[in-house]
C-alpha cells in the first residue's frame, strides 16, 4: 500500500503527468496516421457506381479502427512509454530516494525494444484471454494474466537500473510471491477504459518503490 500511494502521488506531479501526455500523444499520432492511411488506400483501391457504398465502406472502416483504437491503445501507449520509463524512474528515486545511488538507465535502443517487446507481450496475451471473457472466469483469467506480467517486467525493469540483468531475474524469482501479489494493482488498473493507459508509467513508478522497500526490508 505504501508503494501503490507513493506512486499515485508521482503520476500526479507535473514531472510524469507530463511524460504520460508524450507517450500518449505519440500513441494518437500513430492512429491518424493508421486511419488516414487506411482510408487514402481504400479510396485508391475501391471505387463503386454507388456513392452510398463508398460512404457506407468508409463509415465500417472507420468504426472498426475506432473499436480497434480502444483496444489496442493501452498496448501502443506501452510501446511508446517505453522510450520515457527510465526518465520516469529516474524521477522517482531522485524524489523520494535522493540519498541512494542513482540507476543506470538503459540504452535508447534496448529501452525501445524492451517497450515493444512488452507491449506484444501484453496484447498476444490479452488476445488469448479474450475467449474466457464470456465466461464466469474471464475477468480473473485476465487479472492474474497480467499481473504476472506486469510484476515481472516492471520489477526486473527497475532492478536493472541498480543491478546486472540477470541478478535483478534472479532477485525477482527469489522474490515471485510478494513481487506477483504486488502486480494485482496495476494489473486491476489495466481492465478499467481510459485508466489504462496510464499503467505502463503508474507501473514503473510503483515497481521502483516495490524494489526500493523490498531491498530495504532485506538490508
Amino acid at each position: 500500500m505504501t508503494a501503490f500511494f507513493r506512486a499515485l502521488g508521482d503520476l500526479l506531479s507535473p514531472e510524469l503527468r507530463s511524460v504520460l501526455w508524450r507517450a500518449l500523444g505519440l500513441a494518437l499520432l500513430l492512429f491518424i496516421a493508421v486511419l488516414v492511411g487506411v482510408q487514402m488506400l481504400l479510396a485508391v483501391l475501391t471505387e463503386f457506381s454507388w456513392p452510398w457504398a463508398d460512404v457506407v465502406l468508409g463509415l465500417g472502416t472507420g468504426l472498426v479502427l475506432l473499436v480497434a483504437f480502444f483496444f489496442l491503445m493501452a498496448p501502443v501507449t506501452a510501446a511508446f512509454a517505453g522510450l520515457f520509463l527510465d526518465e520516469v524512474a529516474a524521477r522517482v528515486e531522485l524524489r523520494h530516494y535522493p540519498a541512494d545511488p542513482p540507476g543506470t538507465p538503459l540504452p535508447a535502443a534496448a529501452a525501445l525494444f524492451s517497450g515493444i517487446r512488452f507491449a506484444g507481450l501484453v496484447l498476444v496475451v490479452n488476445l488469448a484471454m479474450l475467449p474466457l471473457v464470456f465466461t464466469g472466469i474471464g475477468a480473473i483469467a485476465l487479472l492474474l494474466a497480467n499481473a504476472y506480467l506486469l510484476s515481472r517486467e516492471f520489477f526486473e525493469m527497475a532492478a536493472s537500473r541498480h543491478m546486472p540483468p540477470d541478478e535483478a531475474r534472479r532477485y525477482r524469482k527469489e522474490n515471485s510471491p510478494a513481487v506477483f501479489m504486488a502486480g494485482l494493482a496495476p494489473a486491476a488498473l489495466a481492465l478499467v477504459p481510459i485508466l489504462n493507459i496510464a499503467v505502463p508509467l503508474f507501473a514503473t513508478a510503483y515497481f521502483v518503490h516495490v524494489f526500493k522497500l523490498a531491498r530495504a526490508s532485506s538490508a
